[in-house]
């Protein structure tokens, strides 16, 4: 998003070129402060295995020093060794869940369930979402213009888009995003998978209340009205309270994110 829009103000960009082609490239993020930058790697799959991709960390870690960290997209022997040979260590796990919209339908229910209002709902879902994930690295701390951003994103559906409420007040919400819809292409590249749907965020303010689970049915509903017929969603591995309410809704782990520190 940022490289579509801008605001990244403390991002760099490392490319490796062959005969004028990119076959190498790693994106630093360095905004956040304390727990230093974070880097992401990928060389062509036709230039793997020639130490590109060592050459690309070990000129990332020049710039970053050793509070850099490392995300591995998809947990794969490869990255893993990199890492490992590098002097990286294992610091977080981000699941891929998965799972089928056959059998997706909403139970009744007492609470108040709407469709979020872009300009009239935005400073209490922030107040909301900023406080439910306080301490989330990628999804506290939101400004309206981060809201602002993806309100304009070319996957965002107000339809898709839930919030509930107690007495006029935001308890909780659930976001949905469709991948690959027919309505849209990534910088005019089509995709190349059927459309898939995502429970994108869902928060509550007071856990135990069943709302967590009434919101993510609402979502896989809406996703399956929308004529999808899977729906994946990320949640860290830490978090186990919301992996053992994705299992009771059919998910199953379909693949992890790995962050990686220095040693």
């Amino acid at each position: 998003m940022h490289l579509r829009h801008g605001g990244d103000k403390s991002d760099s960009h490392l490319l490796l070129e062959k005969d004028n082609t990119v076959i190498g490239y790693a994106h630093i993020d360095a905004t956040d402060l304390v727990a230093g930058p974070s880097v992401e790697l990928v060389v062509h799959p036709e230039h793997r295995k020639s130490g590109l991709g060592k050459e690309l960390l070990q000129k990332a870690r020049e710039i970053c020093g050793d509070q850099m960290r490392l995300w591995a997209h998809g947990d794969s022997s490869a990255a893993q060794k990199l890492a490992e040979e590098n002097g990286f260590e294992r610091i977080r796990t981000v699941i891929q869940m998965s799972t089928s919209l056959a059998d997706a339908h909403t139970h009744q229910h007492n609470f108040e369930i709407r469709s979020f209002l872009p300009g009239i709902d935005n400073t209490e879902w922030l107040k909301l979402n900023n406080e439910v994930f306080k301490d989330h690295p990628e999804q506290g701390n939101w400004s309206e213009k981060d809201l602002q951003t993806r309100l304009k994103e070319s996957w965002f559906d107000p339809a898709g888009f839930f919030v509930a409420t107690e007495n006029n007040k935001m308890i909780g919400f659930t976001w949905t995003k469709i991948h690959g819809a027919h309505t849209h292409e990534h910088d005019g590249d089509k995709h190349d998978h059927d459309p898939i749907g995502e429970i994108y965020i869902t928060a509550v303010s007071k856990p135990g209340t069943g709302l967590g689970k009434v919101l993510s049915e609402t979502a896989l509903a809406h996703l399956k009205r929308s004529g999808l017929t899977s729906a994946m969603l990320y949640v860290d591995a830490e978090n186990e309270r919301a992996i053992k309410l994705y299992q009771s809704l059919g998910f199953r782990e379909s693949g992890q994110d790995v962050m990686y520190r220095v040693r």
